[in-house]
């Protein structure tokens, strides 16, 4: 039976194989489809939280504080402001008169309180209703209190997370150039879009470091204001969520001729392939052997053990959906590599070039989704009889309902993924979720008899090993 899909989404679902690949993308979602897309809010919220020595306000009502406290899993080695949550609660008479007033204050009290190197003031939707100048606020703040009070123009309204990503990047480029470049080094980058989520920017700056290189700024992972003032001068941005952080790198190359590298740090292939990437275009050979060298001993370690988790996982289904398309490139490759069929996937925000590459890198059958919601989800679940499904927060109670194992690969992790280390940290959480014996007590599988199932003390056991 053909999985429930919407007449007006049915060209933003492709099984690939069954007709020539043309998927609609880059769309406003469905009316009543609940996409799985988040605002721009969000969008920009999620970007800028983990830049630990700013204040992040939200200007708007307290509903929308909940995407404040603790949004992403991203560690700080010092201050920890950016945990905190601060929010101007606009009630009934804010709105009728305005909440100019009270976003005055609220700027002032916490300026006074925390003693931020600068300060994010988030715009929501209720504030592009009413009019309130967010401008006018945060300069006559930055005035009276000398550090910088930037607006992240993100109105809900104005769009989906990709237009937050914009908004975000906006703001971030008002502080790039304003600090001083002395001493930077001319083997130096920037590590963009990566939100340190369980320490991982601490891996890749150590894998710089052995290489030669000289980390500038973490953009925005364990970030800080000065770093951000000054990271005009490094010599390349290496941009790894290319939807969040894109935008601001493009922004760097037109304004300061700073060329960009696209790169993912998640898996064997595309971890090895990143670091070349950077070593080459250095063009240094101490650096390039170097780099050789770091990769060699890394994976030495690794291979063995993921030899032990391919036999185990040789032939399991897995689907895919993740915000960003760019993470569901190399996850293919990562499933690939444990022997495992990816059967789905999809994102909130690929672009035509996204699901073309993904179109590319996929098996027949595959089916590519964009913008998806809840009720297709499931429904593709339940049709490939997957035994893993990697998403993000709002995915999980759908692979929880449905008894299938779920791998977290969003912003709420508590483990680390990217690096060699992280590709053995993600087999063995796949290993564990897959392989637990849980799944002999949920009757899910649509084919029980063919796979020899027999009901035994109110739950399910294989009938071979």
């Amino acid at each position: 039976m053909e999985p429930l899909v919407l007449t007006e989404r049915t060209r933003q679902v492709h099984r690939k194989g069954e007709q020539p690949f043309d998927l609609a993308c880059n769309t406003d979602s469905t009316a009543g489809a609940v996409s799985q897309r988040a605002c721009v809010f969000c969008g920009s919220r999620v970007v800028l939280y983990p830049i630990a020595d700013a204040l992040h306000l939200v200007h708007g009502p307290i509903g929308c504080a909940s995407y404040t406290w603790d949004i992403r899993g991203a560690l700080s080695s010092g201050p920890e402001l950016h945990r905190l949550s601060f929010s101007t609660d606009l009630q009934e008479q804010d709105v009728i008169f305005g909440g100019e007033k009270k976003l005055y204050r609220a700027l002032h009290e916490l300026i006074d309180r925390h003693e931020p190197k600068a300060a994010f003031v988030y715009s929501t939707c209720i504030v592009g209703i009413i009019g309130d100048d967010l401008k006018a606020v945060c300069k006559k703040i930055a005035e009276e209190r000398g550090i910088p009070v930037i607006p992240v123009q993100s109105e809900g309204f104005k769009g989906n997370k990709r237009a937050g990503y914009h908004a975000a990047c906006e703001a971030m480029f008002a502080l790039v150039g304003t600090g001083d470049t002395a001493g930077i080094s001319s083997r130096s980058v920037n590590i963009l879009g990566d939100f340190n989520l369980a320490g991982e920017i601490w891996i890749i700056k150590e894998y710089f470091r052995r290489m030669g290189i000289e980390v500038v700024a973490t953009i925005t992972g364990d970030g800080r204001v000065s770093d951000l003032r000054r990271c005009h001068g490094a010599a390349l941005n290496v941009v790894q969520c290319s939807g969040a952080t894109q935008d601001l790198a493009t922004m760097m190359e037109e304004t300061y001729g700073i060329p960009s590298l696209r790169v993912s740090y998640f898996g064997v292939e595309d971890m090895a392939d990143a670091l070349y990437r950077v070593a080459r275009f250095f063009d240094d050979p101490e650096i390039l052997a170097r780099t050789r060298a770091l990769v060699k001993e890394e994976l030495s370690t690794l291979y063995p053990k993921l030899q032990e988790y391919r036999r185990a996982l040789q032939g399991k289904k897995a689907a895919i959906y993740v915000g960003g398309a760019f993470k569901a490139f190399s996850l293919v490759k990562a499933f690939r590599l444990l022997g495992m069929d990816v059967v789905m996937v999809g994102s909130q925000t690929g672009t035509e070039a996204d699901y073309r590459e993904l179109y590319e890198i996929t098996d027949e059958g595959t089916i590519i989704v964009d913008d998806s919601n809840p009720l297709e989800l499931s429904e593709f679940l339940k049709e490939k009889d997957v035994d893993l499904f990697v998403g993000g927060v709002k995915e999980r109670p759908i692979a929880h309902k449905l008894g299938v194992g779920f791998c977290d690969h969003n912003h709420e992790r508590k483990e680390a993924l990217e690096g060699f280390v992280g590709m053995l940290n993600f087999a063995d959480e796949v290993h564990r979720t897959v392989m637990s014996p849980v799944w002999r007590f949920v009757p899910r599988r649509v084919r029980a008899e063919a796979d020899g199932l027999t009901l035994q003390g109110g739950g399910a056991e294989r009938g071979s090993p």
